[in-house]
């Protein structure tokens, strides 16, 4: 791990001890993450259900983003017919995703919980999606952490949401091939979403925002859990953190 130096012998002699810190604290830390790897078994027929939802939730998810102000007049034929095919789709996705969940899959359990979070009134999504959420988590499946700490107030207070967190990354193996996935909002993410529009982001992205997160939940790990985030993705959220902190 490489930190510039700053000129001064004070400065020199403080990014030294930083570095050591870190590179003591990182293994331990590490470690520590990956002696917590779940046992998660993915229904292969849930599966199936999942990823037959998935270009049903393309086409709706692109029925959105192509519905620009422009064309939101009264009576455009183009808009109605958008909104036909979305009408159509969506519900279909949703009651696959449905099936899925009832065989316990973890990531149509997020992206169920993601639709209730974008269509549902704001007094409806705790109820509707939290348990989704923390049980997509409980698997070790990364993106849920982001709702969960905007939605859901009680789990995300409780030891086991930072227990959750530690034990995402050593999933990685298992939940590679089910990235890119969308989220509302991606602190480590620079772009700003417009609308119902979605950010996607890949499977660092979401480690990088795990390790965020457990920044915020540590005040004694924080530079070093904020630290591995930016290594990870650059993540502009944690390095206006860390430089806040210093």
């Amino acid at each position: 791990m490489t930190i510039p130096a700053a000129p001064s012998f004070s400065a020199r002699h403080q990014g030294r001890s930083h570095r050591t810190s870190l590179a003591v604290a990182m293994p331990l830390l590490l470690a520590a993450v990956g002696a917590q790897a779940l046992e998660v078994n993915i229904d292969p027929h849930a599966d199936l259900l999942y990823r037959q939802a998935l270009p049903l939730l393309e086409q709706a998810d692109n029925q959105v983003d192509s519905a620009s102000p422009l064309r939101t007049a009264i009576g455009d034929p183009e808009l109605s017919r958008q909104g036909q095919a979305m009408a159509h789709t969506l519900p279909t996705a949703v009651a696959l995703l449905k099936k899925s969940v009832a065989l316990g899959h973890p990531v149509a359990q997020y992206r169920l919980a993601l639709y209730y979070t974008t269509y549902l009134p704001a007094n409806q999504i705790a109820e509707a999606a939290c348990p989704l959420l923390e049980a997509s988590l409980k698997q070790g499946f990364a993106p849920p952490a982001l709702a969960i700490a905007h939605w859901c107030t009680a789990y995300n207070a409780s030891p086991a949401y930072r227990e959750a967190l530690e034990a995402v990354p050593s999933m990685a193996t298992l939940y590679a091939a089910y990235y890119p996935q969308p989220a509302t909002r991606l602190a480590c993410n620079r772009s700003r979403p417009q609308g119902l529009q979605l950010q996607w982001g890949r499977q660092r992205d979401y480690q990088a925002e795990i390790y965020r997160l457990l920044g915020e939940l540590d005040p004694r790990q924080r530079q070093t859990f904020l630290q591995k985030a930016v290594e990870i993705n650059g993540c502009a959220a944690a390095q206006q953190r860390l430089t806040s902190t210093r």
